[in-house]
């Protein structure tokens, strides 16, 4: 194709040698318009040469959580609202990039359907996966013939083995591990000098699981749990009047007759009991953990860093509030889309080496860039510490510091993990 361009008239004789107003806007105009007459019969070829990147959000169908009261709502698409917003996101800038993306939602009823739906997409040729599923489904899948040459995003298990012993050459974990979590919350009261905690937890295994990240949060922070105590009552009906009188004599026999204490720390990963805590207990003393001063990786109270335009962005697509898993699912698609545009291409093995390596920084609204440990290819990253409707820290906190980053301060290091992927 040629694209002829219009020699400007010579000046007239005496004068100054640049052409007449007149004529050079006449000039500019023909000229642009060629141009636009040009892209016009290029853009169809280019469109159809756009690099596609398909994306899978793998989830089990489950009963949404019933809210504890009417002011908190049910979500029926926690996770994969946030994985939208990342698709458009990745779109607006793969627009001008001549890259596509696209989400495949995949719901299973159970684990068996969801591993021979990931095998027949492995067998299509599909590499990017993003999972909001349990540790075990997530294994299950990880482990499928085929799915080594996969990368599949866990933004949903937060199970410190999977980051120790059980991890995976295709996963990336983007939730932030028990760990993680424990050792945020550990390093602000030992900031606020609240080093004497009473432990209550809660006898679910994912209770029991955050009761030890807290232990070892405290022993590698040097706080003290001078009592831990199971709750192990019925909650019964909890939001009718008779329930909330039982629920109020419980954390009143609960917390009583406990040696002197800073802070009573909460396990209850399951949401029984753990919010009815705060100004129930025996002796006046703040409640974190589970409940009240949570760790998380994402809050809606989160405003710096240009957090609140990610809030705005995220309830306008979703008609509510961000949560932690929504956040997770969209970093996820985000880190996709930066490894393809700043990378080599959209190989899973060069988007994998380009994820990994010095040169990825994801801006996610929390202050600094976020990185994968290469060991076990967990996201680093700042902790929140929100009540329900208020930031009050973000970890690690300051004097926390490490060799590499202080974001390594939190949760298990290198030489603690035996995990040694890269």
């Amino acid at each position: 194709m040629k694209l002829a361009f219009c020699a400007m008239a010579p000046a007239r004789p005496g004068a100054t040698g640049a052409p007449h107003p007149a004529r050079l806007g006449g000039v500019l105009l023909r000229w642009f318009l060629a141009v636009l007459l040009v892209a016009g019969a290029v853009a169809p070829a280019t469109a159809a040469d756009a690099l596609e990147v398909p994306i899978v959000y793998l989830t089990l169908a489950e009963q949404p959580r019933p809210p504890l009261s009417l002011v908190e709502p049910t979500l029926h698409d926690e996770g994969v609202a946030g994985a939208k917003v990342g698709i458009d996101d990745n779109n607006t800038t793969g627009r001008f990039l001549n890259q596509s993306y696209s989400l495949t939602e995949v719901v299973a009823e159970d684990w068996q359907a969801l591993t021979a739906e990931v095998a027949r997409l492995l067998a299509e040729g599909r590499r990017y996966f993003v999972a909001d599923v349990g540790a075990e489904p997530l294994l299950a899948v990880a482990d499928l013939a085929g799915a080594e040459q996969a990368l599949i995003f866990n933004v949903r298990a937060e199970d410190d083995g999977l980051r120790i012993a059980d991890c995976r050459p295709n996963l990336l974990h983007v939730i932030p591990s028990r760990a993680m979590k424990a050792d945020a919350l550990a390093q602000f009261l030992m900031a606020r000098r609240w080093s004497r905690w009473f432990l209550v937890e809660g006898q679910q295994p994912d209770d029991r699981a955050f009761a030890e990240a807290l232990r070892r949060a405290a022993g590698r922070f040097g706080a003290r749990i001078v009592e831990t105590r199971p709750y192990d009552y019925d909650p019964m009906a909890r939001r009718t009047d008779t329930g909330h009188v039982q629920i109020q004599r419980q954390m009143t026999a609960l917390t009583q007759e406990v040696p002197d204490y800073d802070v009573l720390v909460v396990a209850d990963e399951s949401d029984l009991f753990g919010e009815y805590l705060p100004y129930r207990t025996w002796d006046p003393r703040p409640v974190v953990g589970t409940q009240g001063l949570v760790p998380t990786a994402w809050h809606r109270s989160q405003e710096q860093w240009g957090g609140t335009q990610m809030q705005t962005r995220f309830e306008n697509a979703a008609g509510r509030g961000m949560v932690e898993r929504d956040y997770a699912a969209w970093v996820a698609v985000r880190a996709i889309g930066e490894a393809v545009t700043r990378g080599s291409g959209a190989e899973a093995e060069s988007v994998k080496g380009y994820l990994l390596s010095d040169a990825f920084r994801l801006g996610a609204f929390k202050g600094e860039g976020l990185t994968f440990r290469p060991w076990n290819q967990q996201l680093r990253q700042p902790m929140l510490l929100a009540s329900a409707r208020m930031l009050a820290s973000v970890s690690p906190q300051e004097g926390y510091l490490h060799e590499r980053t202080p974001l390594d301060s939190l949760g298990y290091d290198e030489p603690e993990s035996d995990c040694r992927l890269n």
